[in-house]
């Protein structure tokens, strides 16, 4: 029975990374996977075949027959786990409507107007860092579709509007990975209480910097990036906003950041705090005026409700199927330990450096999808909150995507959005996007032996 659930685990794994060859949403494979998996694990427990772990490493069996204790200890289990899942997804779910409200009050039209580059170069940096620093607050996979939108208005050719928005993919996976909110899985990291907000700051900003910076000095001396450009003025953006565009901008951007430093204060999850500045922007919206002529009529257009339509659920729910189904590993006893823990163990054995096990884990995560790989990983390793090896996964899981289009969903957004071919950016950006990986991992490592960590 064992066999069964890992065999059903790696069969949706592998639905899931052939998504676009299949043309199968993997929300689809993931939620049937989560349930299949609970589902034989729970006949194997209830028959006395499996035995199941907690959180606590308490291990619950019905080898010796049925007992209360047992089956309350399988349906906690489960719960803890949904409970744990449940904290991403209303996080989630809350900084997603933030930025629909964001994107309803045309709050980031504003960004144009910061763009002032005359040569491509100057072009390349700016947006590059505008990527960089919105992915930290906002998330990667956000920033990149807030950044390929304006690089529309911007670059009206398309074969040079890919080199950006390929650039951006490495800008927006750097930032991501030294914020708690730049990345599902710093987040999940964050939420797990294996990273805090100011550990990843004082250990990954530097390696994120030099991950996002190595590569676009690279590619400043590429052909692409070389000559003049010549941007429409912004006369036009001044149609394109509203009343409100400033004022719904920075305080959605003031909500979404304000959240770790509600978690120091309060000392509640971080869903709380993404709860709060949700209801407060939304609170706002309800009574802002976004028009010079504002009438009842029109308020529904702009309304919270518009922004919750907007949110991609399809996202929430392939978490959710992810997650669960992790879940269900982590809690299928192998060798006297959760299967996860068992694998972790094994790798340690094979691989005795962890330093090259997460730089693997790097590499898979832009071909296996980094969600399930970071959940995962929390499994397989029970250290303090805070150790080397939670950073180096943040940073390995969150930047090691850039090396394929679809190894991050800031990648999928892109190639999406511009209809960005696999193959021309395995060609042309993957080399940019493991020099900064590679470069950011050597940083990663140096400040760790420098500073005696």
């Amino acid at each position: 029975m064992s066999i069964i659930i890992i065999l059903l685990f790696i069969l949706g794994y592998v639905v899931i990374v052939f998504e676009h060859p299949l043309k199968l949403d993997k929300t689809v494979p993931a939620l049937i996977m989560a349930s299949l998996c609970w589902a034989m694990l729970a006949l194997g427990f209830t028959r006395g075949w499996l035995e199941v772990i907690d959180a606590h490493e308490q291990i619950f069996s019905m080898i010796n027959g049925f007992t209360e204790e047992a089956e309350e200890g399988f349906v906690n289990t489960l719960l803890h786990h949904l409970g744990k899942t449940a904290e991403i997804l209303v996080f989630l779910i809350g900084a997603m409507t933030i930025v629909e409200i964001i994107d309803l009050h045309q709050g980031f039209a504003v960004l144009k107007s910061w763009v002032n580059a005359k040569t491509k170069k100057r072009l390349l940096w700016i947006i590059g860092i505008l990527a960089f620093v919105l992915s930290a607050i906002i998330d990667n996979l956000t920033a990149t579709i807030v950044l390929v939108t304006l690089l529309r208005k911007l670059l009206p050719e398309r074969e040079d509007r890919i080199w950006y928005a390929s650039m951006v993919i490495i800008a927006a996976n750097a930032g991501g990975a030294w914020s708690p909110i730049g990345d599902v899985t710093t987040t999940m990291l964050w939420i797990g209480k294996k990273v805090t907000t100011l550990g990843l700051i004082e250990w990954l900003v530097i390696p994120s910097i030099v991950c996002f910076a190595l590569p676009f000095f690279v590619a400043g001396f590429l052909e692409p990036f070389k000559g003049e450009v010549n941007i429409p003025g912004n006369g036009e953006d001044d149609d394109e906003r509203l009343r409100s565009s400033r004022t719904m901008l920075f305080l959605g951007l003031g909500a979404i950041i304000s959240v770790p430093i509600f978690k120091t204060v309060t000392h509640l999850p971080p869903y709380m705090g993404m709860m709060l500045g949700l209801g407060i922007v939304w609170l706002v919206s309800e009574y802002i005026h976004p028009e010079e002529d504002f009438t009842e009529e029109r308020k529904h257009l702009y309304s919270a409700h518009v922004a919750l339509s907007r949110i991609e659920m399809s996202s929430i729910l392939f978490f959710l199927g992810i997650l669960l189904a992790v879940a269900a590993l982590e809690s299928l006893v192998s060798g006297g330990v959760g299967t996860l823990r068992y694998v972790a163990e094994s790798l340690d054995q094979a691989i005795p450096n962890q330093d090259i096990v997460v730089m693997i884990l790097g590499v898979l995560s832009a071909i296996i999808d980094n969600v399930p790989l970071v959940a995962a990983s929390i499994g397989m390793y029970n250290l303090p909150t805070d150790a080397k090896l939670w950073h180096f996964i943040a940073y390995a899981a969150g930047t090691g995507g850039s090396m394929l289009i679809i190894g991050s969903a800031a990648g999928v957004a892109a190639m999406g959005m511009e209809k960005i071919d696999f193959i021309w950016y395995l060609k042309k950006i993957t080399w940019l996007a493991f020099l900064g990986f590679f470069g950011g991992s050597v940083t990663f490592l140096l400040l760790y032996q420098l500073l005696g960590a």
